[in-house]
Parts: C-alpha cells; structure tokens; sequence
C-alpha cells in the first residue's frame, strides 16, 4: 500500500522537531508528506510569534517538498479536523507531539488519543514527545517578547519602539537569556518569505543583517 504521511503541528519549539520526524519518515517510505496546523482564531487574530512559527514551518515544507495545510478559524474539534484531513489525503501515517508547555498537551493526553484513534482506526498513529535536549534548551530564555532592530551607525540595535523616521528596521520576536542583566539573546524576523534567526549581544545584532 502506498503511504502517506501527516504531520500535527501547534505553536511551539516542538513543531520543527515533529517536521523533521515527518521527513525522515517520509524519505525512507519515498512517500508524500503533509503537514498541517489547526488554529481555532481567525488568521488576522494571530500574533507575531504564531506567524513566525507558521513562516518557519512553511519554509521547511517548501525545503522538503511537503504539502503545508492550515485550517484558519476552526472551531470543530481537533480530533475531526485531523480525520477529516486524513480521509481527504489518503493518509497512512500520522505524526502528533506531546508536550508539557502548550495546548497541544491538552489535546494529546489519553482521551484525545482514544478519541483520534476512534477518527482513524486504519492509520498508524506516531506520539513524540520532547526530548530532553529541546526542554533544556528552552531554560536558556525567556519568553519572546516583541522587539525591532534598527540601524545605527554601529550596526543594528535591539529596541522595544521605532518611530516611522526609523529608516531601517525589521520587527520580530527578542527571547532573552536567562540571568543576565543585558540584552543578549536571540531576535528572530521574517524577511521577504523565510524566517532570520540572529544573536544579539548587549544590544547589537552581531551578524550582517543585509548580507543574510
């Protein structure tokens, strides 16, 4: 029988993780791959840090030729929309993750396995959880908060306000580290249609923005 593998992604550190799963499942099956994110609010309604996951995710789709699925302003529950997903695609493999930090836990505990099962009882079901390594990592900052880096004669520096007099600038998401008293830490943007990662330390981004 021919495969074809779905991967469920929510907003999280996790997601990535899982789209890797996906692709390694998919390129020793030499089979198709979906990936697909269900939000319950209205596009318009997402904040920067859910765009920038989503841009991310659409990136690494594109890079391993997956087909990105987004289910805007859902309110039926998920366990329906995966099923129906499945059904439409012809899915044989579903990966989902299991995490303790984000609403995806909530629909991956014991009820909502049994509940998707029910939805789809001829696919084989993947649960990943988080590795330790990712959950460590996450303990090296804060949580991102919005953030600008503008030009100055030094460079770009990281800011919390811009003026439109700001000539060069980009918006984006600032995690700090944990325990310093400076601003160091990582900013990330969008720009044009993939998603920059940068390293800021005491206030300066250190890589060259316009070559990037």
């Amino acid at each position: 029988m021919d495969e074809r593998i779905l991967v469920c992604v929510y907003y999280g550190p996790n997601g990535e993780r899982l789209i890797a799963r996906g692709c390694k499942l998919a390129d020793m099956l030499e089979c198709p791959l979906y990936i697909l994110t269900i939000d319950p609010n209205p596009k318009d309604d997402w904040d920067i840090e859910k765009i920038h996951y989503v841009t991310r995710w659409k990136q690494l789709a594109d890079e391993h030729g997956a087909e990105f699925i987004i289910k805007y302003n859902e309110k039926r529950p998920v366990a329906k929309v995966i099923g129906e997903v499945v059904r439409q695609k012809g899915i044989t493999q579903v990966v989902i993750g299991q995490t303790a930090k984000s609403r995806w836990e909530e629909i991956t505990k014991g009820s909502f396995i049994n509940t998707l099962l029910n939805e789809i009882p001829y696919v084989d079901l993947h649960i990943v959880s988080i590795s330790r390594e990712l959950k460590n990592r996450e303990g090296f900052y804060e949580k991102g908060i919005r953030a600008y880096i503008v030009r100055d004669d030094k460079g770009y520096k990281l800011c919390f306000n811009h003026t439109n007099n700001d000539m060069n600038w980009h918006a984006g998401i600032f995690y700090k580290e944990v325990g310093t008293d400076f601003n160091n830490g990582i900013f990330k943007f969008i720009k044009g249609d993939r998603e920059i990662e940068v390293h800021v330390v005491d206030d300066y981004v250190k890589e060259n923005i316009d070559e990037l």
